[in-house]
Order: C-alpha cells, then sequence, then structure tokens
C-alpha cells in the first residue's frame, strides 16, 4: 500500500472505535504524528480512548481543533483577558494556527495548580484553541520573538511540509535486504565540519552538518555520490547549535533539500542565532557566504524540534531519540533505533561527563546500544582538565592578580555555553566576597544568547533550575553585567582607566568583537587574557597560548601588535569530557557497546583514546578517517 492507501485504512478505523457522538473533521500524518482533528476535542482527549488508538496503530497520537472551531484570535484575545485574572498580568499571547494552541505569557504564575488548570479549562470552553500558560522570559529574546512570528506567518506551508515528511515517513517499503552503514563525511580524526551518514537500504540521516572553525573554514564531504542529491536525504539529526556542527545546514536547502531537521527547541534557537551572526561575520571580513537568510529561514520553517526524552520515527526504518549531552543549552546525545530490533547506534556529539554550573551531566544509559560513536576532543593520555570545583578558585586567583595590577581582564568567550557559566562563577565569586565588585561587561552574541538560556530554565541542572524557578535568584539578572550594545560604549570601556572584567566574542579570537580589546590591550603587561575554552588549530587563540609573541591586525593598514598582557588558560570551564571522564563513560555505560566509533578530535587524540578504550574495556574501538564508511548489520 501507498501512503495515501495506508491513511485511508487508519481512518477507517478510527471511526469505527471512535464513539459517533464525537465528530472526526480530518486525520492526517503530520511528521511522525497521526493527528486527528475533532470539533470535540474534550471528549476525544480522553485518556482511554488516545491509549487505545495509540496501541493500535503504533504511532503517536494528536487531539487537535478543528479550524471551524476556533473563534478569530482578535475575539480570543479579548476572551483570554476576560478569564486570566489581573493579577496575573498578561504579557503577550500567541496563536499557532497550525497546531491550534494558544500560547499566554504572564508576568506572575504563583496561583495554584488546581486554579491554572480551572482557568485553562475555561479558557479551552470559550475559544476553542487549546490554552499555555507560561511565564513571560526575564531576559526577551529578539531571536526567539522573530522565529515565532516566521512560524505564524507561514502556518499553511508549514502544514504542507509537516504532511509531506509524513508521507515519507509513513510509506511502505517492502522486503529488502537488512543493513546499516556509517559514512564519515567531516569531523573526524579532527575537530570541526562535524558531520555522519547514517544509511539504511530506505533510509540516508546526516547527522551534524559544521565548518571547520581553524583557517581553512572548510566544509565536510557532502558532495559525494553517497549524499547527493540532497533531496534523497530523508532527514538531518544536529546534536548541537555550535557552528563546527551546524553552519552548513543552510546550505542544504539551498541546493534541493527539502527534508526536516530534528534538534532540541534550544538548538534551533541558538543555532538560528548563530548561523545569522555568521552571516554577518563574513559581510564584515569582506567575505561571501555559502548562503543567505533566505536559507537560515528554511532551516527554521523545516525544523522539528524534540524534547528530551522523547522518540519519534524519523524514517521508515529508524527512529530517534535526543537525551542531555551536558555540553551547552538543548545539546543532545542522538540515540538511533534502527528497523524493528535491528540494530542502535549512539552519537554523542559533544558531550560533559560530569555536572557543570549550567548542566546535568551526560546520559550513558539507553535501554539497547551495539555502537557507541564518541568525540574525543581531549582523548589524549595527557589531556586531564582541572577538577570543576577548582576552576572558581583558579579564576579568581587570576583576576586578582590582574586587579592588583590596576589591569584590565579580559575573556574570550564563545557566545553560547562558556559564557553563560563564566557568567553564573563571576556572580558566585563576588556574591562570596572571593574578588571585588567590578563591572562586567558582556560583548557580542552573549546578552541574546543568554536571553535565550533563561527562556529554557527546564534544561539547566538540577539546582540552578530550582534556584530560577523557585527561588526567584536568577544570577543571570545580576546587576553587574553590563550589555556592550554600541561602539561607543566599546570605545569607552577600552578607553577607561577603571577595572574591568569583559567577557566578548569569539572564543577562539577569529574575529568579533573581541579582536577590539585585544588590539588596543595586548601590547600592556598590566592586563590579563584568559582563556576558558577549546582553541582550534590554526587559529589565532591557539596561536597565542603557543606563545606568539606578536600579531597584525586592521584592514587595508595592518598593524604589528606586541603580545605583552599575560596570558592564562583555564581548563576547568572545559564543555568537552577529559580523558578521564571519557574512559568513565564507556566504563560506565549501560548496556555496554559491542563497538566505538571515535571522531572530534585531532588524529593523535582519537588513535591514543581507541587504543586504551580496547585495551581496558576489550571493546572494539576504532578511530575512522574522513570519507570512510563502515557497516554494522
Amino acid at each position: 500500500m501507498n501512503t495515501e492507501e495506508i491513511l485511508k485504512d487508519i481512518k477507517r478505523k478510527i471511526r469505527a472505535m471512535v464513539p459517533s457522538s464525537i465528530e472526526i473533521t480530518s486525520i492526517e500524518f503530520e511528521a511522525a504524528q497521526l493527528v486527528v482533528y475533532t470539533s470535540n476535542t474534550e471528549e476525544l482527549s480522553d485518556n482511554r480512548i488516545i491509549k487505545e488508538l495509540a496501541k493500535t496503530f503504533q504511532k503517536h497520537i494528536i487531539v487537535r481543533p478543528d479550524p471551524s472551531i476556533l473563534i478569530p484570535p482578535e475575539e480570543a484575545e479579548r476572551e483570554i483577558k476576560k478569564i486570566i485574572p489581573d493579577e496575573l498580568k498578561i504579557k503577550n499571547i500567541y496563536f499557532d494556527p497550525t497546531s491550534g494552541d494558544v500560547t499566554i505569557e504572564v508576568k506572575e504564575i504563583s496561583v495554584e495548580a488546581e486554579q491554572r488548570d480551572e482557568l485553562l479549562k475555561e479558557i479551552k470552553r470559550s475559544i476553542g484553541w487549546i490554552p499555555h500558560l507560561i511565564p513571560v522570559p526575564p531576559i526577551p529574546s529578539a531571536t526567539i520573538k522573530d522565529i515565532l512570528a516566521y512560524q505564524r506567518s507561514i502556518v499553511e506551508d508549514r502544514k504542507q511540509i509537516l504532511r509531506q515528511i509524513g508521507k515519507r515517513i509513513h510509506k511502505e517499503v517492502g522486503e529488502h535486504e537488512k543493513w546499516v552503514r556509517l559514512t564519515a563525511l567531516g569531523g573526524f580524526r579532527e575537530v570541526g565540519r562535524s558531520c555522519s551518514m547514517l544509511s539504511t537500504p530506505v533510509s540516508k540521516v546526516l547527522i551534524d552538518c559544521g565548518m571547520a572553525m581553524g583557517e581553512s573554514q572548510g566544509s565536510p564531504y557532502i558532495n559525494l555520490p553517497e549524499v547527493l542529491p540532497f533531496d534523497s536525504l530523508d532527514a538531518v539529526v544536529i546534536t548541537h547549535a555550535h557552528l563546527d556542527h551546524s553552519a552548513i545546514v543552510p546550505l542544504l536547502y539551498k541546493y534541493g533539500y527539502k527534508g526536516p531537521v530534528y534538534c532540541t527547541y534550544p538548538t534551533r534557537d541558538l543555532m538560528t542565532l548563530l548561523q545569522m551572526d555568521y552571516l554577518k561575520v563574513a559581510a564584515s571580513n569582506g567575505s561571501t557566504a555559502p548562503y543567505g537568510s533566505t536559507e537560515i529561514r528554511e532551516v527554521i520553517k523545516h525544523s522539528i524540534p524534540l524534547n528530551y526524552g522523547f522518540t519519534t520515527d524519523i524514517t521508515p526504518d529508524v527512529r530517534l531519540t535526543l537525551h542531555n549531552a551536558g555540553h551547552i543549552l538543548g545539546s543532545a546525545i542522538a540515540h538511533f533505533h534502527i528497523g524493528e530490533g535491528l540494530y542502535n547506534i549512539v552519537f554523542t556529539g559533544d558531550m560533559k561527563y560530569e555536572k557543570t554550573w549550567l548542566f546535568n551531566p551526560t546520559i550513558n544509559r539507553f535501554p539497547r546500544i551495539e555502537t557507541l560513536v564518541m568525540e574525543s576532543t581531549y582523548g589524549s593520555h595527557k589531556d586531564f582538565q582541572p577538577r570543576r570545583r577548582d576552576a572558581p578558585g583558579q579564576l579568581a586567583e587570576d583576576i586578582l592578580q590582574g586587579l592588583k595590577k590596576k589591569g584590565k581582564i579580559l575573556i574570550p568567550v564563545f557566545a553560547v555555553g562558556r559564557s553563560q557559566e563564566v557568567m553564573v562563577v563571576l556572580e558566585q565569586l563576588i556574591r562570596d566576597g572571593i574578588i571585588p565588585e567590578v563591572p562586567i561587561y558582556l560583548d557580542g552574541m552573549i546578552w541574546e544568547a543568554t536571553a535565550i538560556h533563561t527562556a529554557y530554565p527546564q534544561y539547566l541542572n538540577n539546582e540552578l533550575k530550582q534556584r530560577i524557578l523557585y527561588k526567584n535568584e536568577n544570577p543571570f539578572l545580576s546587576p553587574l553585567f553590563e550589555r556592550v550594545d554600541s561602539v561607543e560604549k566599546r570605545v569607552e570601556i577600552i578607553d577607561s582607566s577603571s577595572p574591568a572584567i569583559v567577557l566578548a566574542t569569539s572564543g577562539m579570537l577569529n574575529g568579533g568583537p573581541v579582536m577590539e580589546y585585544l588590539k588596543e590591550w595586548a601590547p600592556h603587561p598590566e592586563n590579563t587574557l584568559i582563556f576558558v575554552g577549546y582553541q582550534a588549530e590554526g587559529t589565532l587563540g591557539k596561536k597565542i597560548q603557543q606563545g606568539l609573541e606578536e600579531i597584525q591586525l586592521g584592514g587595508i593598514k595592518r598593524e604589528n601588535i606586541p603580545i605583552r598582557l599575560q596570558v592564562v588558560t583555564l581548563d576547568g570551564f572545559s564543555g568537552h569530557s577529559d580523558r578521564g571522564q571519557l574512559m568513565r563513560y564507556v566504563e560506565k555505560m549501560e548496556p555496554k557497546p559491542e563497538r566505538i566509533i571515535l571522531c572530534h578530535g585531532e588524529e593523535s587524540k582519537c588513535l591514543d583514546l581507541a587504543s586504551s578504550i580496547y585495551r581496558k574495556y576489550g571493546i572494539e574501538t576504532r578511530a575512522l578517517m574522513n570519507l570512510e564508511t563502515i557497516r554494522f548489520k
């Protein structure tokens, strides 16, 4: 049967199972979900009926109101404002015609659960829309606002896309040979341009699609016959938003890809932020980006965000579950279940197997796993980082020494991840009186990235989540932090003789506002440069770490700038697991994989770690090279 015949058969069976008093107006495949539209949402949403339907069809069932019962948004908004008590202080109301949902942002949400449920029921009865009550994010995010506004403008396009994806997922594939292959397209025996392709006889799934972050700025090998044409790909899965994992995704749409991008909600937002900034940086450097904002909008249009732990079909024979990876906000380990119990593969992406100031440690327990594809950024036997709890003390010591010399403290940071961790630590150090209260300036995309963090407190570690949600203690809102929102403000900070700490992008000194501070402060030995993140080979940050004494900066008229400031590297802030954590991750994994594939590490580190894992645990471990393909089944 083709997809239309399969859906027709499902419709006939559902109508036979549902009481005749419940009017079903339409049944559609929308991506992996089977969506039932009805005029009787409360009756059909009865758990007994839904559970029976899900059990019968082995699919995730969604009940949505038929558009005919939804009153117009303008009228619905007036009704909502009549029902919601004034003390909750409505800030925004967002309608999503694609799902029939309405999201109500309120400044105060301190009502009892029972009262909140009654409010939501009354709203649903009054307007037909399915209401959701959420608190206003404490820092407004322009990125999230723009994404939501764009999605509201493409409702019909979005429905068509989801239905096309649904047809592809639910097509009948018939009898075929059973095999599973992995092709290394980038990020193997190197750091950067991460990209892999998971293939079966009926599916092609791309995992990550990033760019090299050193001098080469190279792309993965996506022009291979195995990958092309791009519209032959069934799905793209992005483990996290950093550009070495996500920068090239818009290019796929430029050259014909029409399928979905699966990631977490924060990854969708942060990925958009970083891709748009990539375009700006390229333009400011006089170079041409390989795609434009039109292609970034296509990524948003085709994104299907998932929560941790939610399992969904993404092709006819591949199911995906995302789990916390502990690296940055929304970073995910991708677990692929292939066929009906045929094979299970886990991709760690970038991970941190240790609780950090922001996140819980990465997950390493799965229902089944045959192959683990694991990062090895710090895989060498020499790559042991300081203990996390020692890092604040080391940071405080370096800051105190710099301030004692009446110098400035410059901390290059990635806008996403390290910025927010350093902010939390600095706020704690000043609150505890360990370092004096000095201005902390945030320059670059840090403020916007932090705003996105405040929108997703549920993705933070348990203690930080408790502080933010239940104790009204949000370290990101500290008055210590001051946004640098203009060139004039930046010049004022650079020229000032007052002590200051500046967090500025980019984290590897390969462009961005940090270069303005470096240019002016580098010649002065009383100043301090503190690295808190990974520095890729070929980047200016790596060269300065290795002892570079002079740099050339400027446009047409290049200036030679001496490096005389104090240079410090603090490894304790890394978002990657060190050698010990990588070994423990494998040791504690349940169940143990039959095979491990290493990636995302320099060649020597991959080979070192592979040898050690095999010797200690007896697990076949390989460091694939780019362009290699391995068959698992």
